[in-house]
């Protein structure tokens, strides 16, 4: 399969995941005023890097996959290789690490609490993910080998590995 068949199926995915995430932010942003609470705006420089930060990181994840995985991130399209490289060398999940920078950076932009909410519940909703499918099937696909991994790597937060 050719790697630029497989660069144009990770940019389509990843798009779908950015447009969904960014309208949540968008629409919870919205609903600030209910709230009553804002962020200050001095946090806005620092939302900017946080964004910043996620972008290159999850871009990142993407061309990792891409290249050494021989896939997608979509969990329908994954990788054909064992990925253990680039910033997955670091922490097991930075894409999902990735994402919810860019979602906390645009919150922090922003001055809203309810995008800051939309990156909680994206975290989690990955956390969830991660605990119920993804770990139980990189085990049962690539097995001593990912089971290695998960014991030396973290999971959330970034790190040399053990």
């Amino acid at each position: 399969m050719s790697t630029l068949w497989i660069a144009l199926r990770a940019a389509v995915y990843a798009t779908g995941f950015v447009v969904l995430w960014t309208w949540l932010a968008f629409w919870a942003h919205r609903q600030d005023g209910r709230l009553g609470v804002v962020l200050p705006d001095a946090l806005a420089p620092v939302g900017v890097g946080v964004m910043v930060l996620g972008a290159a990181l999850a871009l990142w994840c993407i061309a990792t996959f891409v290249v050494r995985g021989r896939g997608t991130p979509a969990p329908f399209d994954a990788p054909r290789a064992f990925v253990a490289s680039g910033p997955y060398r670091w922490v097991r999940n930075p894409m999902y690490v990735g994402g919810f920078l860019l979602l906390a950076g645009y919150a922090l932009c922003a001055g809203s609490v309810a995008a800051l909410g939309v990156a909680l519940a994206m975290l989690l909703a990955a956390h969830a993910f991660v605990l119920a499918y993804e770990e139980p099937t990189l085990e049962a696909r690539f097995g001593e080998s990912y089971l290695s991994y998960k014991r030396a790597t973290r999971r959330w937060i970034p790190g040399p590995p053990r």
